[in-house]
């Protein structure tokens, strides 16, 4: 079973997210975070977690990119505990128990995300709010060949 954690190309995430994810965190897409957003809401930091932030499952953070890799059974377990939680804490579900369910619905949905997705690709997600709400678009990057000169050290004797 797969499931996506945060990366950084560069320190970017930094400036353009409130709260940047951590490298190495798991994330989800945390789409749910924008469901009765408006156009009024898409401004400066919270436009660009908006349109391609992942939810980090630690920080709450948002990041650009994810990579998808292994997780273990007992780690989902406790992704969906932290996630109930939170929901709890910060969204206003009326206990554990009722946010349970959510919580696993939504590490479910990227688990079967990341199904079949080669280890250490590269995700990024888009949304755009419209009359419907919001839409998710997911995709997955193409891996490069790197060329030689770009690995490779050269010197002389």
């Amino acid at each position: 079973m797969n499931l996506a954690r945060a990366i950084h190309f560069d320190d970017s995430d930094r400036n353009v997210y409130h709260v940047p994810a951590r490298t190495g965190e798991w994330c989800i897409a945390g789409g749910f975070e924008f469901s009765n957003w408006s156009e009024g809401d898409l401004a400066g930091k919270a436009r660009q977690a908006f349109a391609n932030g992942w939810l980090g499952l630690e920080t709450f953070g948002r990041v650009t990119f994810v990579a998808v890799t292994r997780i273990e059974p007992a780690e989902r377990e406790a992704l969906i505990a932290d996630l109930a939680d939170h929901f709890v804490q910060m969204h206003g579900a009326p206990s554990l128990e009722a946010a349970y369910p959510v919580a696993t619905q939504e590490i479910d949905a990227m688990i079967d995300l990341c199904d079949g997705v080669d280890a250490n690709r590269v995700l990024t997600v888009a949304r755009q709010l419209g009359e419907a709400g919001v839409t998710e678009t997911f995709r997955i990057l193409d891996a490069r060949e790197a060329e030689i000169e770009q690995v490779a050290v050269h010197g002389e004797e």
